[in-house]
């Protein structure tokens, strides 16, 4: 019997050695932790990459190109609830996603104030590839009334403010419910911005793609 159990415990091992990094890889072989393009793996987004503009609060245009990268996980996740808000007739808007640090810094040099840009010493999980900046548009294209633009630096652009009506109160918590429930966690301060939860330990990067 003793003979037995050991080759028995090691196919066993190996076996759960492949399940975990099957479990850390796409059909491809691709790392969950990879950047990639978003719109690689889904064509059911719509986009206002702001800061590819110079339609933002730092007017200026920070980004070479409208590209939205995000770590793997975070773009599964992503087209997850995508996936959920599609099936009640909204499609996921984003504004911004992954930034390179080199960005940071850029936008630090720009608005050198912690209360509106992340101080690039310390980064934010927008530089792990781990954070989106998002809203919800209808089936004609009309983006939901949220009470507040992008970027709007005041105590109405908070969850926790109360004196909306009940349409952007109810819109607000549509979008939050969903991306809670695939894997996303809000920041009490900005109706627009959800995290990763899984994408918090992830190092701050600066990882950079070309413009086509």
């Amino acid at each position: 019997m003793k003979s037995f159990a050991k080759p028995l415990f090691f196919l066993i091992y190996i076996f759960c050695v492949v399940s975990s990094n099957a479990q850390t890889q796409d059909s491809a072989g691709v790392s969950d932790t990879t950047f990639v393009n978003l719109k690689d793996y889904s064509k059911d987004f719509i986009y206002d990459m702001k800061y590819a503009s110079e339609d933002n609060f730092l007017k200026a245009k920070v980004y070479d190109c409208a590209e939205c990268f995000l770590r793997l996980k975070t773009v599964k996740a992503l087209i997850e609830a995508n996936k959920s808000f599609i099936k009640k007739g909204y499609k996921i808007k984003l504004y911004d996603c992954y930034r390179p640090l080199s960005i940071q810094k850029k936008m630090w040099d720009i608005v050198p104030n912690p209360e509106y840009v992340a101080n690039p010493k310390k980064g934010s999980i927008h530089n792990r590839g781990g954070a989106v900046d998002i809203s919800l548009v209808d089936a004609s294209g009309k983006e939901l009334d949220m009470g507040t633009s992008f970027d709007f630096f005041g105590i109405e652009a908070s969850h926790n403010y109360s004196k909306f009506s009940k349409e952007i109160i109810s819109n607000r918590k549509f979008l939050k419910n969903v991306m809670i429930k695939n894997g996303f966690n809000s920041f009490d301060s900005e109706w627009w911005h959800y995290n990763l939860k899984t994408g918090l330990k992830d190092k701050v990067s600066n990882q950079k793609w070309n413009c086509n």
